[in-house]
């Protein structure tokens, strides 16, 4: 199970699956494609049914149930893509076995060292197999890990059909790191009563609280005149946007902020006198201040348009997804039930809220209720990424262990 999971991981993450924010088309980079092809095909490969690639780049399938049940039609699913913060393009995948606790020098120059002075959590795997990048791009196991361990544990069932099992469906999707990962899915066509996004950084971790989440994109118009002639003519659209930055609270940012605090996340910021455009991000967890946080946005702008009149400055929100919380109250078993695969599989579950999002939020908005289980990751979106082999194979365990629960007792009504 070990060798396989691997075997899975390193064929996905060397193809090139980066999305991209600001693309007309869905997927957002067309490339993905062709990672959803070889998922599709090796669907085929391994037995499953109903094996689809639809124009919107989701590949699902079916998985009969192999005995007589009235076990609720269960979801698995995890994202191809991978985020647009850092290359993915020629991924080289650095195999450490038996980690000593010690630095791991990533590119040859030495530039990019993973430290446990700076990520403590690395020395919770030492004499474990970890899976870095080298430095230059990053690994991708967000949320190819995701795949591989589906993918293991669908095949181990099919290659043991002693083991019982209600039906599965399996859901493979794009772009969910641009948020777009459910726009087009069809619930009802995928057909799970219930699901799990395979989808989480850590080991052992359960999720069923996400950010709500909103993106911002302001434009502001300035003026540009010859410095040399400049004095009360030029109206220069990048100090403006710095000013609007440092309006906003200082300890509202990423760095500054963990549990359930929110905060805003200027993504990029770009442009000349002339012109400048930021992009943000505003997560929260609470509704309300979500929506206290969004006011406060707009009415930072809005004063900015009343004191330099001249200046053209828009201020553009638009909602992401929200607190899946609410839709995994009503039927919090699913939860349990995963715990309780955690522990059978000696894994000690920690249920934290999720720092991000997930398509499982959307999903769970759309009426497949679906909490989020563990990858394994850590370090997502950037050079420092890694997985440990270990963590993959437990997370395999525990979707096979999670569908034999179902199987054992498969409704509570």
């Amino acid at each position: 199970m070990k060798d396989a999971v691997l075997k899975r991981f390193l064929r996905y993450v060397a193809v090139d699956t980066r999305s991209e924010y600001e693309s007309e088309t869905y997927p957002s980079t067309l490339k993905q494609l062709k990672l959803a092809e070889m998922l599709r095909d090796e669907l085929i490969e391994i037995g499953a049914s109903q094996v689809e690639l639809d124009q919107h780049g989701y590949v699902t399938a079916k998985i009969p149930g192999n005995f007589e049940t009235n076990a609720p039609t269960i979801g698995f699913l995890a994202h191809y893509d991978t985020s647009p913060d850092v290359s993915d393009e020629n991924v080289k995948p650095k195999i450490v076995a038996n980690y000593d606790g010690q630095d791991i020098i990533l590119d040859e120059a030495g530039n990019y060292i993973l430290s446990p002075q700076d990520f403590p959590e690395l020395l919770s795997y030492k004499g474990q197999t970890l899976i870095t990048t080298d430095g230059n791009t990053l690994l991708g196991a967000d949320d190819k890990a995701g795949i591989a361990e589906i993918m293991t544990a669908i095949e181990y069932l099919l290659q043991h059909p002693k083991l019982k099992h209600g039906p599965l469906c399996i859901g493979f999707t794009p772009d969910e790191e641009i948020g777009d990962g459910t726009k087009y899915f069809d619930v009802a066509k995928f057909g799970a009563e219930i699901g799990y996004t395979i989808d989480e950084s850590g080991f052992g971790s359960v999720n069923y609280e996400n950010f709500n989440a909103a993106s911002v994109n302001i434009v502001i118009k300035g003026r540009n005149v010859h410095p040399g002639s400049a004095k009360h003519k030029m109206i220069s659209a990048l100090l403006i946007g710095i000013e609007l930055n440092q309006m906003l609270p200082m300890f509202d940012r990423p760095m500054f902020t963990d549990g359930y605090e929110g905060f805003y996340h200027l993504t990029d910021f770009r442009g000349s006198v002339e012109e400048a455009v930021l992009n943000y991000l505003i997560r929260e967890h609470d509704r309300e201040k979500f929506e206290q946080r969004k006011i406060l946005m707009q009415q930072t702008a809005e004063f900015l348009k009343i004191k330099y009149p001249k200046a053209e400055i828009h201020c553009e929100i638009t909602d992401s997804y929200y607190n899946m919380r609410e839709k995994i109250e009503p039927v919090v078993h699913i939860v349990e039930k995963a715990e309780q695969a955690m522990r059978d599989t000696d894994i000690i579950p920690v249920t934290i809220p999720i720092r991000g999002g997930t398509d499982g939020a959307r999903l769970s908005f759309e009426g497949l209720p679906c909490p989020n289980l563990f990858a394994g990751y850590h370090n997502a979106h950037g050079r420092y990424e890694y997985i440990p082999l270990e963590s993959m194979e437990k997370a395999v365990q525990t979707i096979i262990r999670l569908i034999q629960l179902y199987a054992d007792e498969p409704r509570p009504l």
